[in-house]
């Protein structure tokens, strides 16, 4: 039994270590005693030997440290480096490390997320690593709903995000988020202090207009309230960004690719054709602004009956399995079509923060450590550097 810290299921609580936490661990134990030189080898070789869809190169590949510390003669240390947030696969390579050691592994990530695109935003908005666009062809598919939770899911894998609702005439997310009814200020009369979810930074039109009014702009003006949304609020430091894009192909569109640093952007479907012919021409709009698109979200895939447990495809089969395929690009994830999902959106709430360990919000950090590995992987900075490696023993 290996304990708390190797469940296939990503834990609640999060081995991810920041920056002043690795800095004084090493400092404390500069004087510890080296560990065995076998287990240390084997640790390396096992770190060497591990693939998967997000590490194709190796684990240590893509590091650039790595610290082994021998905590007891049962229970192992190991603090990596990693460059994008994935706590989950971090539980599975301490299932990893478990099993070639046959002793006890703690596995401690060190996140440094690095931004992908070189730019300068105005104000706070220089505080942002990454922006991620989401979006979708057509209305209806679950886009907000998406957004929300996978701004949430990349919180639990261990970043710091915030979402902007860039749908001026259909603002969901203060709903979603469960702020409908919240206002946001300002401490300098300058920039807006965004709203807070469960750490969840967050800004949207909704929250600056009464919400029964209809927001009746010309493209233009809806165009320059997105820019002032994303310009003059007081964002925090933030790894990621996601702004929930209205559907289609229009003038925020075209804003946001021609003024706004987006790093990439992700597209959200449900399986049936009429729904991926809309999304076909988003994913050719991005294309054509020159915006990588990291893959296909496919959401209301299936839904699982609760008494049987039979799987049926409502809304069509493998629709975002062909859509990826036919143009070159990842299918990131599929979502079941589930009560719960749409009861959590209306009132606020989400699985990922209300069940943490439950299938949904697996489902939704699954997506999440796709996202965030494939932005890493397709960006311009991620050349391989060669770890370094620290090996201390503590009684």
């Amino acid at each position: 039994m290996f304990g708390k810290f190797f469940s296939r299921e990503p834990s609640n609580k999060s081995n991810v270590e920041t920056n002043e936490n690795m800095a004084q661990s090493t400092k404390d134990n500069s004087q510890n005693t080296l560990i065995d030189s076998d287990d240390s080898q084997v640790i390396e070789n096992a770190l060497l030997q591990y693939r998967s869809e997000r590490f194709p190169q190796g684990i240590l590949d893509q590091q650039s440290k790595l610290r082994i510390e021998k905590q007891s003669s049962n229970i192992i240390k190991v603090s990596l480096t990693v460059p994008f947030p994935c706590q989950g696969e971090l539980d599975e390579i301490a299932i990893s490390l478990s099993s070639a050691l046959s002793k006890e592994v703690v596995l401690n990530g060190l996140l440094n997320i690095m931004p992908v695109r070189q730019f300068q935003l105005t104000g706070s908005g220089q505080n942002i690593k990454n922006i991620i666009a989401v979006a979708s062809g057509k209305g209806g598919v679950g886009k907000s709903t998406t957004t929300v939770n996978l701004a949430y899911a990349l919180m639990s894998e261990g970043a710091k995000v915030g979402i902007l609702d860039a749908d001026i005439y259909g603002p969901s997310i203060p709903t979603m988020l469960g702020l409908s009814d919240e206002k946001p200020t300002s401490t300098d009369g300058k920039y807006m202090t965004p709203l807070k979810s469960h750490g969840l930074e967050a800004m949207s039109i909704g929250f600056l207009v009464d919400k029964d009014d209809a927001t009746v702009w010309r493209g233009p003006m809806a165009s320059s309230a997105f820019n002032q949304l994303l310009n003059e609020t007081a964002w925090s430091e933030l790894d990621y960004l996601l702004i929930d894009m209205p559907p289609g192909t229009g003038d925020i569109q075209l804003t946001l690719a021609q003024k706004v640093p987006v790093a990439a952007a992700v597209i959200v479907t449900t399986p049936q054709d009429i729904a991926l012919v809309d999304a076909g021409k988003g994913v050719a709009m991005f294309d054509k602004v020159k915006v990588p698109v990291l893959g296909i979200v496919e959401n209301m895939s299936y839904h699982t009956c609760e008494n049987c447990g039979h799987q049926s495809h409502i809304f069509g089969q493998a629709g975002g399995v062909k859509m990826a395929e036919h143009f070159d690009t990842h299918l990131l994830g599929q979502l079941p079509l589930n009560i719960d999902i749409r009861h959590d959106a209306d009132t606020g709430k989400s699985d990922i923060i209300e069940n943490s360990t439950g299938e949904i919000a697996q489902q939704y950090r699954k997506i999440a450590r796709n996202i965030a590995g494939q932005l890493y992987l397709q960006c311009d900075n991620n050349s391989s550097q060669t770890p370094n490696i620290e090996i201390s023993l503590i009684d």
